[in-house]
């Protein structure tokens, strides 16, 4: 006889969620991440299936068998698990697209239920262009899922308007406040320089050239101020060059990818983090920051808005804006009062509508109804 806690492991529906290796620095991975470690396992079995670049090692051939593999390799991972749900995260950018398409078709033919979870990129109105023949094809795509999730207010209403008969919910990320909320937080004087801190990837779309110019406009006004960047990318090597061509030498320390105890030591450290980004869906940098009580300068992109109230969690700037990245340095290094109400904010805001603990309930009570429905469309076949 199975020992009782096996026995109920086994009872529990799998779920397979597809997304990048959880070793690798990116958003998705932690959404994972988290999921795994929630009481969403509780109540179902989640098995992680990796898809994606992220954290790979691989030539152009590599790469191009590992995207024709990938679909049998989910099929027989299904097979094998008798997964109920396959759990797709994904964005709405060419890659992800026409990768996760071919992973929803053949969970589909698996007979599983499929939820489609989009983590940024392009609206589904814009996202194909205005060909007619590309659009429907979109919205035939879109419809085959059992429910879409999103993680903003915007990207709700154009998913719903985009595909009305399918459901479609904003299910925002979350993250595990408790490391966060033991982080003490020490308000630097008047006269100490601001401490600005980015976390994540170097690449051009956080908008990291135009914070280098924020900074210098800033300083050229009399602000003092330093900048941490941590992570790695594309862009470090021009970024480095960049700083040094504004004379940014002794303000910006660029100190590589962190984690952990690492990442921990960098949030207490500083004032407020930046967050220029041109495009996001919703970052985990952002919610990591707020729960450690750092208010975020940050671009009107995505669900950022949803999540931070402009003046009262941190300050809302639009999109390559140099200019307006060194007003709001000047307006946080000047009132460092604000600053201190800011961060108490933050760590509210994110207690009681970005925990883990919300987020993993959402996703039973989804997971529950795919479920349920998949039970009785089985029920009815036999």
């Amino acid at each position: 006889m199975s020992p009782p806690e096996t026995a109920a492991a086994e009872k529990r529906p799998v779920a397979l969620l597809l997304g990048p290796r959880l070793e690798a620095l990116s958003g998705v991975s932690t959404h994972l991440s988290l999921l795994l470690r929630s009481r969403l396992a509780d109540d179902f079995s989640l098995l992680h299936f990796q898809v994606g670049s992220e954290g790979r090692n691989e030539d152009r051939m590599a790469r191009w068998a590992r995207l024709l593999v990938s679909p049998f390799r989910l099929a027989a991972a299904v097979v094998a698990s008798g997964a109920a749900i396959v759990h797709i995260n994904t964005a709405l950018n060419a890659r992800a697209y026409w990768r996760d398409l071919a992973h929803m078709v053949v969970a589909k033919l698996c007979g599983a239920r499929v939820l489609y979870q989009v983590h940024g990129g392009a609206l589904p109105q814009v996202f194909l262009g205005t060909s007619r023949v590309l659009v429907a094809f979109l919205r035939a795509t879109l419809q085959l899922p059992d429910a879409i999730v999103v993680l903003a207010r915007a990207e709700l209403a154009a998913f719903r308007e985009f595909v009305p008969r399918q459901q479609v919910l904003a299910l925002p990320n979350a993250v595990d406040c408790a490391p966060y909320a033991r982080l003490a937080r020490s308000h630097a004087d008047a006269d100490a320089p601001l401490r600005l801190l980015y976390i994540g990837r170097l690449a051009r779309e956080k908008g990291l050239h135009e914070t280098l110019q924020g900074l210098k406009l800033a300083l050229v006004r009399g602000i003092r101020a330093e900048l941490i960047v941590a992570g790695s990318g594309p862009e470090g090597a021009q970024l480095k060059r960049s700083a040094a061509q504004f004379s940014l030498g002794n303000d910006v320390v660029f100190v590589g990818p962190v984690s952990g105890e690492g990442r921990y030591t960098l949030l207490r450290w500083a004032d407020a983090s930046i967050l220029a980004s041109y495009a996001e869906g919703l970052p985990y940098a952002l919610l990591e920051s707020m729960a450690a009580g750092v208010p975020p300068i940050a671009t009107r992109v995505g669900a950022i808005p949803d999540v931070v109230a402009d003046g009262q969690h941190g300050l809302l700037i639009a999109p390559a804006d140099p200019q307006a990245i060194a007003r709001a340095i000047l307006t946080l290094a000047s009132d460092r009062k604000l600053l201190a109400r800011m961060s108490e904010a933050c760590r509210g805001r994110i207690a009681n509508g970005y925990a883990i603990d919300r987020l993993a309930r959402d996703f039973c009570r989804l997971y529950a109804e795919i479920y349920g429905a998949k039970k009785r469309v089985d029920a009815a076949r036999t």
